[in-house]
């Protein structure tokens, strides 16, 4: 039931409205009265109706007055104005303030009542609309949409100006203006295959409380980067960027901290800028942090005062000093199963951070380039690839021991771009099989309603995370956009062939709500169904 607050200095008039209206029946609640606008503000802030019905002409504070605070503070409040004046402009000044309806005295019970209805209705429909707008974004999952992650790659990357960093965003429909501005990047993955339906489930659900941690506020922009790592563009005023980013940290741990034993996480944060201009430097930090998670696998948050604090980060001067889990040859192979080309450098960098002194060493060397050399060969062997491939496709295919140190680090980059890229080869073909069995099977029920992105998934037998990238990343577009254009192109044909119904062929497409079947095509289409129907 809407509720109704009523503002008029004559008591005869409030209390008539009051006593004499059957608010029940017309659908509203009479929630309080007041003699004028000061003293009705804050009862309004209190009771925050639906309705505000306002005398224009009163004491202390009146109507035109009342009726603008009320409507910048509470936009979709609607407001009739009651007025003894037939006057272009009083009518014209509330317009201006956003007034719904302008009556003049006396009230009739029934133009009331009419209005009362209209209002009602508009409230109603606007409830839906809203509705229908928060479902259609869920649906969307904004932040996964392949756009919004090749626009933030292009503005970490430094490959916009800012002129066009805002014109894309306007594009978007991001809020990007700020005076500071952090990023985070975090990284979540299941610590072992989900064995049963349930598990994987459960590992969603963690993932979703975590994604929705940021949504919640606008400060934080989420977006997805690759398969198990999402960034956030953090921004506000610059004196509040670090509690803004501790408080992101803060969500995050509450969420994942008790699911270590299901979930591997990682965060990496960058430290505050005040120009989208330095953003780029802002991801470099970030990205070099995010490497230590090969590293140093038992420290989930990665940030420079965490690193400089470490005593693991700092540069080593002798051979005695090295951490003997340092060339404990599952690092490499781990990065080799789940790092990606960009990080290679940056993961170079880290590894070699505390032994490049020891370099100068001729045996400790050679232990190193031996290290290096045999557990890329058995990494590419594991997935079916042979040493003579793994070598045909390094540029420096020297396999000489005889290294200086700054050869072993080139040595070492070559070798882990030329083991991932066959990883990368044997991946994509995969994720193409995969990728076809999903299409097909989409193009024969993607206008059944109960299609999901985790039903599709479990029809081709992979995670619903891992088919979410794998989609968009092959596609250009993630799932549900693909399946909402396949839904409403096949919504156009009907529309245009035959003379069924919106409600038949929202339900023919897949779509049990013909309303929210309207709002969808209106939305992606520019026009209702109706107007596409005929050509206006």
């Amino acid at each position: 039931m809407l509720k109704v607050f009523v503002v008029d200095d004559e008591s005869v008039i409030r209390e008539g409205l009051r006593d004499n209206i059957p608010w029940e029946q017309y659908g509203y609640q009479f929630v309080g009265e007041a003699a004028d606008g000061e003293m009705a503000l804050p009862l309004i802030r209190k009771t925050t109706p639906d309705v505000l019905i306002t005398d224009i002409k009163m004491p202390f504070m009146d109507g035109l007055s009342l009726s603008k605070i009320v409507h910048d503070e509470f936009p979709k409040m609607k407001i009739i104005i009651i007025s003894g004046y037939d006057d272009f402009e009083y009518a014209r000044q509330a317009i201006e303030v956003g007034v719904e309806q302008y009556m003049l005295k006396p009230i009739t019970k029934l133009s009331l009542k009419k209005a009362l209805l209209e209002l009602k209705e508009k409230i109603e429909q606007d409830m839906e609309q809203s509705d229908y707008q928060v479902m259609f974004q869920n649906e969307m999952h904004v932040y996964e949409q392949f756009s919004r992650r090749r626009f933030f790659e292009k503005v970490l990357e430094g490959e916009l100006s800012v002129k066009e960093i805002y014109e894309e965003a306007a594009k978007q429909s991001i809020e990007i203006t700020a005076s500071g501005y952090n990023l985070m990047f975090f990284c979540l993955m299941e610590k072992k295959k989900a064995a049963s339906a349930e598990e994987q489930e459960e590992f969603s659900r963690i993932q979703d409380s975590v994604l929705h941690s940021f949504l919640r506020y606008p400060q934080y922009i989420l977006f997805r980067w690759n398969v198990s790592c999402y960034g956030v563009l953090i921004k506000g005023e610059l004196t509040q960027i670090e509690e803004l980013t501790d408080r992101a940290l803060g969500n995050l741990k509450r969420i994942c901290v008790p699911e270590e034993e299901m979930l591997e996480w990682y965060v990496a944060i960058g430290e505050p800028v005040e120009r989208l201009s330095m953003l780029p430097e802002c991801y470099q930090k970030v990205n070099h942090y995010l490497a230590y998670r090969f590293i140093m696998p038992d420290i989930h948050v990665l940030s420079h005062k965490v690193l400089e604090e470490h005593p693991a980060v700092r540069e080593e001067k002798s051979i005695e000093h090295i951490e003997s889990s340092k060339m404990d040859p599952a690092v490499i192979r781990d990065f080799l199963s789940r790092g990606t080309r960009n990080e290679i450098d940056d993961f170079v960098d880290t590894y070699m951070r505390g032994i490049r002194e020891a370099l100068e060493s001729r045996m400790f060397r050679d232990y190193v380039v031996l290290n290096i050399r045999f557990t890329t060969i058995a990494y590419v062997e594991s997935i079916g690839a042979t040493q003579e491939e793994l070598i045909s496709k390094m540029a420096n295919c020297s396999q000489d021991m005889n290294m200086k140190p700054e050869e072993v680090v080139a040595y070492f980059t070559d070798s882990l771009q030329a083991a991932i890229a066959i990883r990368d080869k044997e991946s994509d073909y995969q994720s193409g099989k995969i990728l076809r069995r999903a299409l097909d099977y989409i193009d024969a029920n993607y206008d059944k309603e109960n299609l999901s992105l985790n039903s599709v998934a479990k029809e081709v037998d992979v995670s619903s995370n891992y088919f979410s990238a794998i989609f968009s990343q092959g596609m250009q577009k993630t799932f549900i956009e693909y399946v909402t254009a396949k839904r409403m192109e096949k919504a156009k044909k009907l529309l245009k062939a035959t003379d069924k119904s919106s409600g038949e062929i929202a339900a023919e497409v897949g779509y049990k709500d013909p309303h929210y079947f309207s709002f969808v095509f209106k939305k992606t289409q520019g026009q209702s169904p109706r107007e596409y129907r005929t050509g206006k």
